[in-house]
């Protein structure tokens, strides 16, 4: 009897340690487990602040080609497109009337000129009145004008360049009529090295800059402060540095903004009049910074910027920020950080406020993964 029992007790004892192993699997599964989120930790940082506007390029001179005498255009003497010194001859008007003008004015100087000598002799010895005298020095100073008016247009009839440059297209061909001073240029010759890049920048940021630096939140970055990068238009840095020349001192009324202008060196002619560029001016430099991934930061219901951080005692509490500017993919932070916070970027969906989480650092986390990659 005894010898039956023994296998129906050790198949109940077995029965039981199962069903309790199964029981503490089963309470362990049920249990919670803590989450693990990603942190970094905040770390004011000394950074130079910039800000990124939109700009055109123009030329740094700008000559309108027109003619200071009338006539017949007799020859072109540039090529459409080139580059042209300062008084090189562009154009040839016809100078035959002129020629003649000033010929027969200079024919007539020296008659006129011994004529108001004599007068002058005779004046002392009382032969002639002294209107008489004046009269002929009268006529003598008066075509001495006129022979330099002849001769300043005869040089007017060639036509140069009063800058050096890049010339434009024509806008006459040989054997068109010109008229002095007329409306319509000739062509225009622009100096392209160096140039300028106009930048409009709007009163608000304006102010925003200038209490900025009178608060302390940035400090002047001297020399540095005053150069200036630009960005093409199909988004490639422009290799040459240029420096900030001046600010205008009035706002236009339909922007409401006024015109930064910088010089850039164009020594290969790359930049054209016209140009849109993006133009980023060093503001100052915030050696205070506080910036966080901007994984790290959300919205709440309202829109307003929020961060979850871990505290002291792994415990998730959330902060209201108040978000600067975009630096990189960080967000510049005025305000809800302190140095040492460690905000969370990784595993907020699983990290809510008041729950208790495990926290890994983002950049040990980082080389972990890059690890088991390999």
């Amino acid at each position: 009897m005894q010898s039956k029992l023994k296998p129906v007790v050790l198949c109940l004892g077995i029965s039981f340690i199962l069903l309790t192993a199964a029981g503490c699997v089963k309470k362990s599964e049920s249990l919670p487990q803590t989450p693990e989120v990603s942190v970094v930790f905040v770390r004011p940082e000394r950074v130079v602040i910039t800000t990124e506007l939109p700009g055109r390029t123009v030329p740094f001179l700008v000559a309108e080609i027109r003619p200071q005498v009338s006539g017949l255009i007799q020859k072109r003497l540039f090529t459409e497109g080139s580059e042209v010194k300062a008084g090189q001859v562009l154009y040839q008007i016809d100078s035959a009337p002129y020629q003649a003008a000033f010929d027969k004015t200079k024919a007539n100087l020296p008659a006129l000129k011994l004529r108001a000598d004599r007068y002058k002799e005779a004046l002392v010895e009382k032969a002639v009145s002294q209107q008489e005298f004046d009269d002929a020095d009268a006529a003598l100073k008066q075509a001495e004008a006129e022979l330099e008016t002849a001769r300043i247009n005869l040089d007017y009839t060639k036509i140069v360049s009063p800058i050096s440059g890049r010339i434009g297209a024509s806008t006459v061909t040989d054997g068109n009529v010109v008229t002095a001073y007329q409306p319509a240029a000739l062509a225009t010759v622009q100096q392209l090295d160096p140039i300028y890049v106009d930048i409009p920048q709007s009163t608000s940021e304006l102010l925003r800059l200038r209490r900025s630096l009178e608060d302390g939140r940035l400090n002047s970055d001297g020399t540095n402060q005053n150069k200036v990068k630009i960005i093409l238009g199909d988004g490639t840095p422009y290799p040459l540095e240029g420096v900030l020349q001046f600010q205008d001192v009035t706002v236009d009324p339909t922007t409401g903004s006024v015109i930064l202008r910088a010089i850039f060196p164009n020594p290969q002619g790359f930049l054209l009049p016209g140009m849109f560029v993006r133009a980023v001016i060093i503001e100052g430099i915030n050696e205070q910074a506080i910036l966080v991934p901007q994984q790290g930061v959300s919205r709440d219901q309202k829109g307003e910027a929020i961060a979850l951080i871990v505290d002291a005692e792994n415990k998730v509490q959330q902060r209201l920020l108040t978000l600067e500017r975009v630096i990189g993919d960080k967000w510049l932070v005025s305000s809800g950080l302190h140095s040492g916070d460690r905000v969370i970027v990784e595993g907020i969906q699983k990290a809510k406020p008041g729950a208790s989480v495990k926290v890994v650092s983002f950049d040990e986390k980082t080389i972990q993964l890059s690890t088991d990659t390999k």
